[in-house]
């Protein structure tokens, strides 16, 4: 045996003796999995399916995050894994670039379809974030104006042009200057809107038509309505990004949808996906298409390496029949309705808990500061080592001592988000909130819950 090849053993032998959570932290990313050990969430995951995560030492996890909305159907659903499986077995054209995959112009009319407002066309490329940066520079092509105005506690994806995009400076934070010409204005207020439209600098109106990490925020009944008015008075396009909302997770197929509202364009990914395929779209009008692509020249001026795959288009369409055959909008407002209710019910009386807010499955829990004397202490000594201290312990007592997955929001860390996927049952439902009154009611004990999480508060150097 040569001595390259005895070294290539003594490497792969060597690797296999290395634990995967140390691979990962060794080669990807260390802080992350610090994180998780601190916070006794790094469990290893053996079978995922529908609202249930099994893992390898024998715990059930009941779901209440879903990737962050991406698993609205729930985990490996059968329609989408069957889909996947026949797409892969039929071999045909998955990545060719150089024809016409037919399954994207039908998965392409069928959201224009649901969407069910203005928009006819279809960009797809592979995530969310991609489709803002898209959705940037088409607004730009099509005004001719360079400003894009977006919400406070907006949350759009993490690169640069959706950075920019983004108020909170610990996203932004070390990584440079980002795009010029883009302005915050308040979520919620037609005022301060409509004083910016008028001066007719900005292309694009960027919101999300319910807030996800600005803390489940819905909007007063009148402000979507009127900011799509504003902007067409002025000639600014109103883009809405349903990343987060969009494929029933509010009710109806987009959270815009409850509030009659149609976007020049149309943001969405995540649930796009099944939660195996990674896919993005952006949809827009035939007017927005024609000033991007409006020559044989221009065909190609902006693409994307995945757009259009096989596999992707395959899962989109799968995705639309498992949500329409299962009536997802129905069992979104019904469930979450009954979530709703159900923490009402159960968390009243509690002196930190300020509000149960949401649409359909998108469900925020929005906590206050205590008045009591011995709970304030607790609660200020948190805020002091870190803001999302608080949240991060509730979501670390849900997930260790009683099996719920859930999180916190990344723009506001008072309020902890409940989506879980839309196939949820009643059950399941009772079995999470019995979960959150526990934990709820151990945080307004003033010795149990806050003396063990100023201990790991003190573990965590450098948060």
């Amino acid at each position: 045996m040569s001595a390259t090849i005895q070294a290539q053993e003594f490497h792969r032998t060597e690797q296999a003796a290395i634990l995967p959570e140390q691979q990962y932290a060794g080669s990807v990313n260390p802080q992350w999995a610090r994180l998780l050990k601190l916070l006794g969430m790094n469990v290893r995951y053996e079978r995922c399916l529908g609202a249930e995560l099994f893992t390898s030492d024998g715990r059930r996890i009941l779901d209440f995050l879903s990737g962050y909305c991406v698993h609205n159907l729930g985990h490996n659903h059968p329609h989408i894994i069957e889909a996947v499986k026949d797409e892969l077995d039929r071999r045909g054209p998955a990545m060719l670039q150089s024809h016409i995959p037919e399954r994207a112009g039908e998965l392409a009319a069928r959201l224009c379809s649901l969407a069910d407002g203005q928009v006819t066309k279809a960009f797809f490329c592979s995530s969310g974030s991609e489709a803002i940066e898209a959705s940037i520079k088409f607004a730009r092509a099509h005004t001719r104006r360079a400003g894009l105005l977006y919400a406070e506690g907006a949350f759009h994806g993490l690169t640069c042009g959706a950075l920019s995009l983004m108020g909170d400076p610990f996203w932004k934070k070390g990584f440079g200057s980002l795009l010029n010409d883009t302005q915050q204005i308040p979520f919620n207020d037609l005022g301060e809107l409509e004083r910016h439209l008028r001066t007719k600098k900005f292309a694009a109106l960027f919101l999300e038509p319910i807030q996800g990490e600005g803390g489940i925020r819905l909007p007063s009944n009148d402000y979507l309505a009127g900011a799509a008015r504003l902007c067409k008075q002025f000639g600014t396009l109103l883009v809405l990004d349903e990343v987060q909302t969009g494929f029933f997770r509010t009710g109806p197929f987009l959270a815009a949808h409850h509030y009659s509202v149609a976007g020049d364009m149309v943001v969405l990914a995540k649930a796009l996906s099944g939660g195996l395929v990674p896919s993005g779209a952006l949809l827009m009008t035939d007017q927005i298409y024609d000033s991007v692509y409006g020559s044989l020249k221009r065909s190609l001026i902006h693409t994307s390496t995945f757009s259009e795959n096989g596999l992707a288009m395959r899962v989109g369409l799968a995705v639309l029949d498992a949500l329409e055959s299962q009536d997802a909008s129905g069992r979104s407002n019904d469930r979450g309705n009954y979530l709703r209710e159900r923490l009402r019910d159960q968390l009243s009386g509690f002196e930190m808990i300020e509000e149960i807010r949401g649409q359909g499955l998108f469900t925020g829990i929005v906590f206050r500061p205590p008045r009591t004397l011995s709970l304030r202490l607790g609660y200020e000594a948190f805020a002091k080592i870190h803001p999302a201290m608080f949240g991060q312990v509730l979501v670390m007592r849900l997930f260790r001592d009683h099996g719920v997955l859930a999180q916190i929001c990344g723009n506001n860390f008072q309020v902890l988000k409940l989506v879980p996927p839309l196939i949820i049952t009643r059950h399941q439902i009772d079995e999470a909130v019995g979960a959150i009154r526990q934990v709820i009611q151990l945080a307004h004990s003033p010795s149990v819950f806050w003396s063990e999480a100023l201990g790991l508060a003190r573990r965590a150097v450098n948060v």
